[in-house]
């Protein structure tokens, strides 16, 4: 019987996919729980717990890829009612190891975890710089998926990103 196939990765940033800033749109930016956090962070409250429940639904394993590293599942990952997850390891590298200073800090670290795995990307500040270096440099399937930091991930961002997936399992690379 031959190996089960690994689930795609769906590295997942924080700060503007999840937790929305700028200029707050017309009435303010939504927020979701009636109580100042307690760890004093002022806008955990603008997670909307409903998206904990699309990402879990999503035939994929989710991974923090954020500053917030395992902060992320202190405080925000139990507002989404998610588990403790994985978390993107920090490579640290200097301008003079970078290819192009474009470049993401996270990009070379979770091509590097994926490990020829497909995989998403939800992030606001993905740029050209990484769309060509992940092309050039991972070997499977990637999309990258850059959401309105302004916004926060939508229903379109979801969907774009389940049809994917999908087609990922209709090809036979996902479970």
């Amino acid at each position: 019987m031959p190996a089960p196939v690994p689930l795609p990765l769906l590295f997942l940033d924080v700060d503007g996919p999840l937790i929305p800033f700028g200029p707050p749109p017309p009435g303010g930016h939504p927020t979701y729980a009636p109580d100042p956090d307690p760890s004093g962070h002022p806008l955990l409250a603008r997670v909307n717990p409903a998206l904990g429940a699309a990402l879990a639904a999503l035939p994929c394993e989710l991974v923090w890829a954020t500053t917030w590293m395992d902060d992320a599942n202190a405080l925000v990952a139990p507002r989404l009612g998610l588990p403790a997850l994985p978390v993107l390891d920090r490579q640290e590298e200097d301008a003079a190891t970078r290819e192009h200073e474009a470049l993401h800090w996270k990009t070379r670290a979770l091509v590097a975890q994926a490990a020829g795995r497909p995989f998403v990307w939800i992030d606001d500040e993905i740029g050209r710089a990484d769309r060509d270096w992940v092309a050039a440099h991972h070997p499977g399937r990637a999309l990258l998926r850059r959401t309105d930091p302004w916004r926060g991930i939508a229903a379109g961002d979801l969907d774009v990103v389940g049809e994917w997936l999908r087609g990922l399992r209709r090809v036979g690379e996902g479970l």
